[in-house]
C-alpha cells in the first residue's frame, strides 16, 4: 500500500513539472519552423500568371489600364495576405545601349522589408514563333536517306496493334526533318532495287539508313532475291541465305539496318510469293526463318562464310521486371523532345558474344544493359584490326509492341543531328518580367 502511494506521488510530481514547463515554454514563431521561400513562391506565381499566356499578353501592352487592373486583382488573389510585391516589366533591347530598360511596374506596398525574394520570367510577343531548325543527318556529304520498308506486299509480325503502313507515316513524321532524304519503299520490287544499289528517287543509297517496320518479319523481293545461293539456301531449305545477303549489303553500302522489335529477321514476307504459307499465326504471305536468320545476318555483316546456324542467341529478360532507358538515351529525349516511357519489357536482348564474334561495337546503350545481354543497342561493324565502321545495326528487342518513339530516339542517339535554335534579335520581341516579393512584419 505505502508503495502504490510513493508511486503516485512520483506520478504527480513528474506531471507538474511536465505541465510547467510548458506552460513556461517559449515556442517559436511558425514562420520560424516553416518559412515561405519567396523565390519559389514568386516563380510559381509567374508562372501561373502566364499559364493561359496573360501575363506574355499584359506584358506587351502596358498603357492598357483595364488590362493591368486585372493582373493585379489576379496578384492579389495568388499571394497569401501577408505578402506584398512589386512586379516590373523591362524591355529587352535588340543592340546599342542598356540590355534592359524599364517599362511598367506595379506594386501593393512601399518597401518590400529586410529580406525578400524574386523570380525572373521571360515572355515572348504573340508574333514570335520559336522553333529549332535541325541538321539534316548526311548533310554536306555522301548519305542521308532514310529508307522506310511501307511495302504494301508484305505484312508484319509482333507489331501487335499497329500495321507496316501506320508505323512507316509514324517514322516519317519523326524521323523525316533530320535526313536529306527519306524514301518510302512502297513494295518489295523497290527493295529489291536499292538492294541492288539503285536509287528510286535520285537519292544517296550509300550510308543510307533501312528501317524496317514489319517487326520480325523482313519483307523479301521476288527473283533474284530469292533464288538459290542469294535468297534462298535450297540444302537447309531456309531463307536464311536472303538474311546472309542483307548482312553483305548493310557491310556493302555501309547502312544501318534499324530492327524495331522482337527477334531480329525471324521472318521473310512475300504476299505473292508466299501467298498460301503462314507463320502458324494465321498471318499468311509469311514464311519462318527461324533463329538461322539473325546468325546469318551477322555472318554476312562480318564477310563470313555462309553457314545455316538455328542456335538461339537471344535472352527473355522479362522475369527479371522491365528495363530502363540508359543516362545517354535520356539526355538525348530532352534534347529532341522524344519521350517515350522511360521503362520497357524486354524477351529479345542480344548477348555480348557477338560483339568478338562478328567484330561488333556498341555504339548506344539505349537501354542499360542486363548482365551479359543488351536489351536495346546500336551495333557498329568495325572489321578486324580498323577503326572504321563499316555497316551498324539497331536491335530493339522490345516484346510484341513496337514504340516508334524508341526507334526514333535510338536513330538520333546514334547520328546526334544537332538542333539549332532560331534567333530572335528584333526589336520588341520580348520583355523580362521581375516579381519580387516581401512578408508584411518581416520573414
Amino acid at each position: 500500500m505505502i508503495r502504490t502511494i510513493e508511486v503516485l506521488f512520483v506520478i504527480l510530481i513528474i506531471s507538474g513539472a511536465f505541465v510547467g514547463a510548458a506552460y513556461f515554454e517559449v515556442l517559436p514563431a511558425p514562420n520560424k519552423i516553416s518559412p515561405i521561400n519567396l523565390d519559389r513562391l514568386s516563380l510559381t506565381t509567374l508562372q501561373m500568371l502566364d499559364s493561359q499566356y496573360d501575363l506574355s499578353t499584359a506584358a506587351f501592352q502596358t498603357s492598357n489600364p483595364a488590362l493591368w487592373g486585372q493582373l493585379q486583382v489576379a496578384l492579389a488573389a495568388s499571394l497569401p495576405p501577408n505578402v506584398v510585391y512589386n512586379l516590373t516589366v523591362y524591355n529587352v533591347n535588340d543592340a546599342g545601349g542598356p540590355i534592359y530598360t524599364n517599362g511598367t511596374s506595379i506594386s501593393n506596398a512601399d518597401l518590400l522589408g529586410e529580406n525578400s525574394g524574386e523570380s525572373t520570367y521571360t515572355v515572348a510577343s504573340s508574333n514570335v514563333t520559336f522553333n529549332f531548325t535541325p541538321q539534316k543527318i548526311g548533310e554536306g556529304g555522301n548519305g542521308g536517306t532514310l529508307y522506310i520498308l511501307n511495302c504494301s506486299d508484305a505484312n508484319g509480325w509482333w507489331i501487335t496493334g499497329y500495321t507496316p503502313q501506320s508505323l512507316a507515316q509514324d517514322f516519317y513524321n519523326l524521323l523525316s526533318p533530320y535526313f536529306v532524304n527519306t524514301v518510302m519503299v512502297q513494295n518489295t520490287t523497290q527493295l529489291g532495287q536499292i538492294l541492288n544499289g539503285t536509287s528510286l528517287q535520285g537519292e544517296a543509297v550509300q550510308n543510307a539508313v533501312i528501317l524496317n517496320t514489319c517487326g520480325e518479319v523482313i519483307p523479301i523481293p521476288s527473283g533474284y532475291y530469292s533464288s538459290n545461293g542469294v535468297g534462298y539456301d535450297s540444302a537447309d531449305n531456309s531463307y536464311a541465305q536472303y538474311s546472309y545477303t542483307l548482312g553483305q549489303r548493310v557491310l556493302q553500302y555501309n547502312w544501318t539496318m534499324a530492327s524495331i522489335v522482337g527477334y531480329p529477321l525471324y521472318y521473310v514476307s512475300n504476299t505473292a510469293l508466299f501467298s498460301g504459307i503462314q507463320n502458324t499465326w494465321g498471318i499468311y504471305g509469311v514464311q519462318c526463318i527461324g533463329a538461322a536468320s539473325l546468325n546469318a545476318f551477322l555472318e554476312g555483316l562480318d564477310n563470313q562464310t555462309y553457314s545455316y546456324n538455328s542456335n538461339w542467341i537471344t535472352s527473355d529478360l522479362s522475369s527479371s521486371g522491365p528495363d530502363y532507358l540508359s543516362s545517354i538515351a535520356m539526355n538525348y529525349c530532352n534534347y529532341y523532345g522524344i519521350y517515350p516511357s522511360m521503362y520497357q519489357t524486354f524477351t529479345r536482348a542480344l548477348p555480348n558474344s557477338i560483339l568478338q564474334s562478328y567484330h561488333l561495337n556498341i555504339a548506344v546503350n539505349v537501354f542499360n544493359p542486363v548482365g551479359a545481354y543488351n536489351p536495346a543497342a546500336v551495333y557498329t561493324h568495325n572489321p578486324s584490326g580498323s577503326s572504321n565502321i563499316n555497316g551498324a545495326f539497331l536491335a530493339l528487342g522490345l516484346t510484341r509492341t513496337p514504340d516508334a518513339r524508341v526507334t526514333a530516339l535510338s536513330l538520333l542517339s546514334y547520328y546526334q543531328p544537332s538542333l539549332y535554335p532560331s534567333e530572335y534579335t528584333a526589336a520588341g520581341t520580348s520583355r523580362l518580367v521581375v516579381l519580387q516579393l516581401g512578408m508584411i512584419g518581416g520573414s
